[in-house]
């Protein structure tokens, strides 16, 4: 007995110095909920914002770029991630689409080619026919108009609560909603929040489950997410 007590002493200082350290690498390892997703610093009015978000738009080199250079290249890629959501079941040519942030169009112009006809794009900046003006903040259509909406600049979001609640007002039951966002690198300087974890995404979609989530190279991002509007489907497997 007198041997046990020293070897009980020294098992008990070591938990006692050991679990503190245990317990802040476990804290460390596991992000808190609010900074799964963190907005960027500098805002400091919304008119800020979207000036800033303008700013880009409006680039002169870019806006060439996109509809020289880049043209071609992006149609094809997002032709490629449409025809296979149409063959996985997820997309239909009857279905009626909105292409969230879509700059001059390149989405909306994949779609087209993939048969989905009845498609649109949205941005601050319209660019006619293929994209009209709006705020993703605040969507300047009805509620239930839409069957899909895809977007790839949830990462210029402000307010993501409200991005994601705008897409689950105007997505008709049953709609699909299909992201494309970056987890392993971070966006560009024009970006207006930064996303740690899929998870995050999926407790913004209150009235959504999901589908589906997998690895894309989609011009930087690197994650694909799918959701589908909880409510009846029938529309999405119309003939």
């Amino acid at each position: 007995m007198k041997k046990t007590k020293p070897i009980l002493k020294y098992v008990l200082v070591s938990l006692f110095l050991t679990l503190p350290l245990i317990l802040f690498f476990s804290i460390q390892q596991r992000k808190p909920e609010k900074e799964l997703i963190r907005i960027r610093p500098g805002y400091t009015s919304y008119d800020f914002y979207i000036q800033r978000q303008l700013n880009k738009t409006l680039n002169p080199r870019l806006r060439t770029i996109w509809m020289t250079r880049d043209w071609d290249r992006k149609i094809k890629v997002f032709f490629r991630f449409f025809q296979d959501l149409k063959r996985q079941g997820l997309l239909s040519n009857d279905s009626k689409c909105l292409c969230v942030g879509a700059r001059v169009g390149q989405e909306v112009e994949a779609l087209k080619r993939v048969g989905v006809t009845d498609s649109v794009g949205m941005d601050l900046v319209p660019y006619p026919p293929l994209v009209v003006k709006g705020d993703f903040h605040h969507q300047p259509f009805d509620d239930e108009t839409f069957d899909f909406e895809f977007s790839n600049v949830f990462d210029h979001a402000l307010y993501p609560e409200k991005f994601v609640g705008e897409i689950e007002r105007t997505l008709r039951p049953g709609g699909l909603c299909v992201l494309h966002v970056a987890l392993s690198t971070r966006s560009d300087k024009y970006s207006a929040n930064d996303l740690y974890s899929v998870e995050a995404l999926v407790r913004l979609f209150r009235r959504s489950e999901v589908v589906h989530v997998r690895n894309v190279d989609g011009f930087g991002l690197d994650t694909e997410v799918v959701f589908r509007k909880k409510g009846d489907s029938s529309i999405l497997v119309r003939s």
